[in-house]
């Protein structure tokens, strides 16, 4: 097995939570945990790119996943380093081989992911060339045993709230990572940063986030490859047009043993006891 290529990385990793003390409904003063949240600006080649508000738990993979699902950088083999550096706030990219980011970061759209998330470029540009693979399936008894799975996990929204969460999965429901950050936006590029640095291929995988289904979420879900996206939260009009396009299977407000399919239901099998009716 060929070894996976991975840049000079450091480890700066942030801690998730904090420690503060709050006053209960009794007047008690408690220690509470909440979340970090800190500004970590981009820098590709020297070149400021945008500055993100994050958890800082993951802030290597973050940056490279950032820009992976922005079309900046073609191939992880591109990326010579990534250095994050607290005290300045500031994570420093250098590539192998230099683009043109002026023009590749000339237009730029604010979306609706929480904490506001950026999209360089046209929304639509490589949508028509994406092709997501049709001859795999997923059973909704194994889209349960993840709901499950992910119902259970320890998380830090569990500890502390204020973050989304996004998971990779198999087809068999298990987690293969799960990743938080104060936007869901940046969890989702956090997982690709971490799919291209343990060479994981999205083709048969799942895609989990706690978010609503937006263009943006369908966008970066259909870059990295992955045909299935679940969300406990509901969906947008353009997110629906766009998984149906690129041939997504999108599947919202599933909770429990309770989902609805949107698009792409040709790939999900009836394999699960069926609830029986009310008279």
């Amino acid at each position: 097995m060929a070894k996976t290529y991975r840049p000079q990385l450091t480890n700066a990793a942030r801690p998730a939570t904090y420690e503060v003390e709050a006053f209960n409904e009794r007047g008690e003063m408690v220690p509470t945990s909440i979340a970090g949240e800190h500004p970590l600006t981009l820098y590709l080649d020297k070149r400021e790119l945008v500055t993100l508000m994050t958890l800082g738990h993951a802030p290597e993979a973050l940056a490279i996943g950032f820009l992976r699902n922005q079309r900046l950088v073609a191939a992880l083999e591109d990326i010579k380093a990534v250095q994050v550096d607290w005290e300045t706030q500031s994570v420093a990219v250098t590539t192998n081989r230099k683009s043109d980011i002026a023009k590749k970061t000339r237009k730029k759209t604010v979306t609706t992911g929480c904490g506001q998330g950026t999209v360089y470029g046209d929304l639509m540009e490589e949508i028509d060339s994406i092709k997501l693979r049709d001859d795999v399936t997923l059973a909704d008894a194994d889209l349960y045993v993840l709901l499950e799975k992910v119902r259970r996990h320890e998380t830090i929204y569990k500890q502390a709230g204020a973050v989304h969460g996004c998971a990779l999965a198999a087809r068999d429901g298990e987690i293969l990572m799960f990743v938080e950050d104060v936007g869901r936006h940046n969890a989702v590029d956090a997982i690709a940063g971490f799919m291209w640095l343990d060479g994981i291929d999205g083709s048969d995988k799942l895609f989990y986030t706690t978010g609503r289904l937006t263009s943006e979420m369908v966008i970066k879900c259909a870059q990295m490859g992955i045909p299935f996206l679940v969300s406990r939260s509901g969906l947008t009009k353009m997110g629906h047009d766009i998984a149906q396009q690129v041939g997504l299977t999108m599947i919202g407000r599933a909770s429990g043993r309770h989902y609805l399919a949107f698009t792409g239901k040709h790939r999900l099998k009836h394999t699960a006891p069926q609830p029986t009716a009310v008279a």
